[in-house]
């Protein structure tokens, strides 16, 4: 049983939703809620610890509404030990030389940080883009994202119901991928009108290479 305090992110509003239908279920949690209440329209920071960040990505929708971007952060280099030792180097500065620094040598020499350490993995980042008309105003905060999720309810063939509804079709999804230097696509929130979701998948590859489906339950390795 959940005893953790739990902050919900969401629009103006939230708060009231969720703690009237709790009201009228007559349902209520063992642990505090937190409600903070998003209304800026450019992308802020919510969250950091020492691993991950987790950004606000404003959308262009019917209602204000916010995307999230989350990344880890970079982590600590890999000692090569054969170098290391090579190099002199006290084991006392190992945490250092991990942590990115120079270090001076059993001997008084500076050894630069590249000479005797590989980069760590790759960070991991993802871009959760809901509900959003086209909008190359998000892609400073999606720029170079590892795996972007992006809204694609209608194919182009309806596009003009793309621009009345504020929401995007898969070949606009996959422009936005393109652009942002992403490195996976997933597409989702498809309307009901579609019988074959491979249609999105095959528009949206006509203009970026790495595309996936969106299905309940489905799960994608970052």
């Amino acid at each position: 049983m959940r005893e953790a305090d739990l902050h919900i992110y969401g629009p103006k509003g939230i708060k009231e939703l969720i703690t009237l239908q709790m009201k009228l279920a007559d349902s209520w949690t063992n642990y505090k809620l937190f409600f903070h209440e998003l209304t800026s329209k450019g992308s802020e920071m919510i969250f950091e610890d020492d691993g991950v960040e987790v950004h606000t990505i404003p959308l262009d929708h019917r209602i204000y509404t916010n995307g999230f971007l989350f990344k880890e952060k970079p982590s600590e280099r890999k000692l090569d030990i054969n170098k290391v030792v090579e190099a002199k180097i006290d084991l006392a500065y190992y945490r250092k030389l991990k942590q990115g620094h120079d270090v001076t040598n059993e001997e008084g020499v500076l050894i630069a940080n590249e000479s005797v350490t590989h980069p760590g993995p790759k960070p991991k980042s993802y871009a959760f883009c809901s509900d959003t008309a086209y909008n190359e105003k998000l892609l400073p905060s999606v720029q170079n994202v590892g795996t972007l999720y992006h809204e694609a309810t209608f194919l182009e063939q309806h596009a003009s119901l793309a621009r009345s509804t504020k929401h995007s079709t898969a070949k606009e999804a996959a422009m936005i991928a393109k652009k942002a230097n992403a490195e996976l696509l997933i597409l989702g929130h498809f309307s009901s009108r579609y019988n074959d979701l491979e249609e999105f998948k095959k528009e949206a590859e006509s203009v970026f290479v790495n595309v996936e489906l969106a299905e309940t339950g489905k799960i994608f390795e970052l």
